[in-house]
């Protein structure tokens, strides 16, 4: 999967990032190319600010379904400290979308909703994809299935290496706390923050996870200098793991 903008990051940070609905698209074509399956979608307002808007997604879903129909596109639902859980769920609802990302922890700030969220997404099959930060999101997690706020079959996660840390800087050895508290977990992917974002990736690769890469995470290689743009970042990781 790429995720080629993320909520925050803007031209100032790399001229390749795409903000606009029509650079989005052709970053898809192009990460295709290079051998992306997925795309983490963040769509943007007129100002470039981060947007959980309906309208904006449905018309992003149905340009990149044209033009790259074998990718499989997952919206957000990140708040981005701008939108509440209502506003969360109401995304949701109104996007109906086939894939989404959560955030436990962000959903936990009104746990109330948290039963009419994971409903909402069973009753339109939305697959949930749980964005877990740390050990006590997991335990979190655990703690809703049980109680059945999470449905059945919800059990894909993305564990996030190095978004609270130190620089935002992961290293290879964040992977241990996560799969040791969720040994069992068959659907898991891993995103690292920093320039051992690939270095993180491959190693999650070798214990069979699935990956997530591009410049919401990273914008540089290991020694520092940037990629030229999202699909040079997947290429090289690819190129990394075939190794």
């Amino acid at each position: 999967m790429v995720a080629p903008n993320g909520a925050r990051r803007t031209k100032a940070d790399h001229p390749a990032l795409p903000m606009t609905l029509s650079e989005i698209v052709e970053t898809a074509r192009s990460c295709h190319a290079a051998g992306a399956q997925a795309l983490h979608l963040h769509v943007r307002n007129d100002d470039g600010s981060h947007s959980l808007d309906a309208g904006r997604y449905r018309e992003a879903l149905a340009e990149l379904a044209e033009a790259v129909p074998q990718m499989k596109v997952q919206i957000t639902t990140e708040a981005a400290g701008i939108f509440d859980v209502s506003a969360q769920v109401q995304c949701l609802t109104e996007v109906a979308p086939r894939w989404a990302s959560v955030s436990v922890r962000e959903v936990a700030r009104d746990v109330e909703l948290a039963p009419s969220l994971y409903a909402a997404c069973a009753e339109m099959a939305c697959e949930v994809q749980h964005i877990l930060y740390d050990v006590d999101d997991i335990k979190l997690l655990q703690q809703w299935q049980q109680r059945g706020i999470v449905r059945p079959g919800q059990d894909s996660v993305l564990f996030v290496l190095g978004r609270y840390s130190a620089g935002q800087v992961s290293s290879p050895a964040d992977l241990r706390p996560f799969r040791a508290s969720l040994p069992g977990v068959a659907n898991w992917m891993v995103c690292a923050f920093g320039p051992d974002e690939h270095a993180c990736l491959a190693a999650a690769a070798q214990e069979g996870g699935a990956l997530r890469v591009g410049f919401e995470n990273s914008l540089t290689a290991e020694d520092g200098n940037p990629h030229a743009d999202n699909a040079a970042s997947v290429a090289a990781l690819l190129k990394r793991i075939a190794l």
